[in-house]
């Protein structure tokens, strides 16, 4: 496997985690939007990931989707609400603020640690060079 594979599926995870926390910033900022009915209101959404095998060279990540969650809705009975329907109903997204934080955490540690792969790549290339030298 040359640097430059390396670096290749290194940069393809690194954007992969981008779009995951993109999704998680938007499923975070509309958390608490409420809506009166059940069709408009905010979707939580999550990237679907998968490894692309290069043979030899290791598979990099490419992101298939953004797709919405299936899990129902919240509901709340608000009479006095103002987006409240006729019933007294708001509804809220499926977005769980705690389960957001802890992917966010793990998808900054994920690139954390790819940025950490290419700046290793970068040394060792740097100590190849410096071989010649001598």
């Amino acid at each position: 496997m040359t640097f430059r594979n390396i670096a290749q599926i290194a940069g393809s995870a690194m954007s992969a985690q981008t779009v995951r926390l993109n999704t998680i910033a938007s499923n975070l900022a509309n958390a608490q939007s409420a809506t009166g009915s059940e069709t408009d209101t905010y979707k939580a959404r999550k990237p679907v990931f998968a490894a692309i095998s290069q043979g030899a060279g290791g598979s990099s990540v490419q992101v298939l989707d953004v797709v919405q969650s299936t899990e129902p809705l919240r509901k709340s009975y608000e009479p006095d609400h103002p987006l409240a329907n006729e019933e007294g109903m708001v509804f809220y997204p499926n977005v769980s603020p705690v389960a957001e934080m802890t992917d966010m955490m793990s998808a900054s540690r994920a690139f954390e640690t790819n940025v950490e792969v290419l700046s290793r790549i970068k040394g060792m290339q740097q100590s190849l060079l410096k071989l010649g030298e001598g």
